[in-house]
């Protein structure tokens, strides 16, 4: 049992809480947190970025989803804490967790700063509440500080329109729902709206903020005491949000009570009225302008650069020299910071190999590195920030001879990916439905795989944007609009074998009939070497040799004149025999 879990329960026992609550989030709902933030990863050792801790007296048990089971299942060996695995038959949520062991007259302790509004009110049906307890806090002795970045802006010419343009379209959608006040916490809307940019989260350029907003005035709380100002925004010390919200005159205020604080609504006085709907700046924010995508697709061309270079530069040193998991995700951030404009990872590398890359969303340590092989698949997923876009791309990268289910499984998933490339839909198709349609190669097969099909991604922002999903899971209810850049990633995870995963990141565009469909923006090759083409079908087949021939043709020039000629066999025409 972790120590860290002991000294938990003997703080719980002084505050007098039967259970306590830890998430994995900030103060803002966000998915990737600060150092500051990961309390969850500190008592229970779990490092996945999503997942909740619920600790009693007797038992300790951690929620994740599909992504995380593997792994989790892992670093939670010996820990003292179990596996929760949110969605799978007779695995109760949280709530009905705690209700099967609580009494009403029992207390759950949490940080009502960290737990959004709607899971505290779930947790308030189940027994008594305190939400007004950082225990993690007083047993964590080297906690990180909590030290804010620099601020800067973005000009229009990469942003596309003004701040002072996008707080007028949010101001028109709040009169039309009737609000008075709009609070804002989501980092990323925050940046978008103000074209404003930070380093206050690893792999993701947002800044310690807090936004209200009204018909006259609009405030803006920070950490960067250097930061004197943004047009027409009135600029405050952070944490006084948590006062001045308590002073508001009365009227009705729109929020996201799936984002914001339970501490900050519960803060709200009595006669102020709450209007419970997403942020507008969220869905405005992933409808891209021209030039948005522009930028966007230039980084992925940068991007595109890099991956080619890693991948030329792996398969020719494979049996040269000894390459682990970790000494090639090192080796491909290096090729990527080479790149003009690039200055950041958009998420730790994901670098599995073989029975590793089943792990959704592995992450190597010491213990687990694996040396490579000149054999079996290196699942590699990775992306960039640039200064003119934000990038995600999976490639299952051939290393030498392959078994024939590999290659089998390998073409499934290819043909699950070109299904929603090629993917032809009227306007109002939702993600779950698309999601739907792009699982069909693989569920043919009786295979599937445990996460959404895409997601969004941000420009210059986070590599996972909402409000929309192709998914079965949430944002899969809203139709795909053209502007939207999500990602094409559907694979294959056999425990202890291997995985396949390949992923581009698409945009949707109108087509000359009116409906809607996607193209690619990301520009890397397949594993012609791990395609079966009998398999294809002559669509498929045609769609893939189109994309190879773009792919050559963009990324040619950005390579040297040895790594091209490479390149023009790897995006070869391939054919039926």
């Amino acid at each position: 049992m972790r120590q860290q879990l002991i000294d938990l329960r003997a703080r719980m026992k002084e505050a007098g809480v039967s259970a306590y609550i830890i998430p994995t989030t900030d103060f803002h709902g966000s998915e990737y947190v600060n150092d500051y933030f990961k309390c969850r990863k500190f008592i229970s050792g779990f490092t996945g970025s999503a997942g909740t801790l619920a600790v009693t007296e007797q038992e300790a048990f951690l929620w994740t989803d599909g992504r995380y089971f593997l792994q989790a299942a892992n670093q939670l060996d010996s820990s003292g804490i179990g596996l929760m695995k949110s969605g799978q038959p007779g695995v109760p949520s949280i709530t009905e967790y705690l209700a099967d062991r609580l009494t009403p007259s029992d207390v759950i302790g949490f940080d009502g700063r960290v737990v959004d509004y709607a899971f505290g009110c779930e947790l308030e049906k189940t027994a008594k509440v305190n939400f007004e307890l950082d225990l993690v806090c007083d047993i964590w002795k080297d906690r990180p500080a909590l030290s804010p970045s620099r601020i800067y802006s973005l000009p229009e010419s990469v942003t596309g329109e003004s701040a002072e343009s996008k707080l007028e379209r949010v101001r028109s959608s709040m009169r039309q729902q009737g609000a008075d006040y709009h609070l804002i916490t989501s980092l990323e809307d925050i940046a978008w709206l103000l074209n404003l940019r930070g380093r206050d989260v690893e792999n993701t350029p947002v800044f310690f903020s807090f936004a209200l907003i009204n018909a006259d005035c609009a405030r803006l709380y920070v950490m960067d005491k250097s930061f004197e100002g943004a047009d027409d925004w009135e600029v405050l010390p952070y944490f006084q949000i948590f006062k001045d919200i308590k002073k508001l005159p009365a009227g009705s205020i729109l929020l996201d009570e799936g984002i914001v604080s339970y501490a900050l609504i519960k803060s709200l006085p009595e006669d102020v009225k709450i209007i419970n709907s997403s942020n507008p700046a969220e869905l405005m924010k992933s409808l891209k302008n021209d030039t948005e995508l522009a930028a966007t697709e230039n980084a992925h061309l940068k991007d595109g650069a890099a991956m080619v270079n890693f991948i030329r530069w792996l398969k020719q040193n494979i049996e040269r020299e000894t390459i682990t998991e970790i000494s090639a995700a090192d080796r491909l951030e290096k090729f990527r910071m080479e790149q003009e404009g690039c200055y950041d990872l958009s998420f730790s590398t994901i670098a599995g190999y073989m029975e590793n890359g089943a792990v959704i969303h592995y992450s190597a340590t010491e213990e687990t590195n694996k040396i490579l092989k000149p054999e079996g698949f290196l699942l590699v997923d990775s992306g960039g920030q640039y200064e003119d876009g934000t990038t995600d791309i999976t490639r299952t990268i051939s290393l030498g001879s392959l078994t024939e289910e590999m290659k089998q499984h390998y073409t499934a998933v290819l043909r699950s990916h070109i299904k929603l490339a090629m993917a032809a839909f009227p306007p109002g198709t939702t993600g779950g439905q698309l999601d739907e349609l792009a699982r069909r190669p693989l569920t043919d097969l009786g295979l599937d795989y445990n996460h959404g099909t895409g997601h969004g991604v941000g420009h210059l922002l986070s590599v996972h944007e909402g409000p929309h999903s192709i998914s079965q899971k949430s944002g899969s209810h809203l139709p795909i609009y053209p502007g939207s850049i999500t990602s094409d990633e559907p694979g294959v995870y056999l425990e202890g074998k291997y995985g396949i995963r390949l992923e581009n990141e698409i945009q949707c565009v109108e087509l000359p009939q009116g409906s809607f469909g996607f193209i690619p923006i990301t520009y890397c090759p397949f594993e012609k070497e791990a395609i079966l083409p009998e398999l294809l079908k002559p669509m498929e087949l045609s769609w893939l040799n189109e994309y190879h021939r773009d792919v050559y043709a963009k990324i040619a020039p950005r390579v040297s004149a040895e790594t091209a000629e490479w390149l023009k066999e790897a995006t070869a025409p391939i054919t039926v025999k």
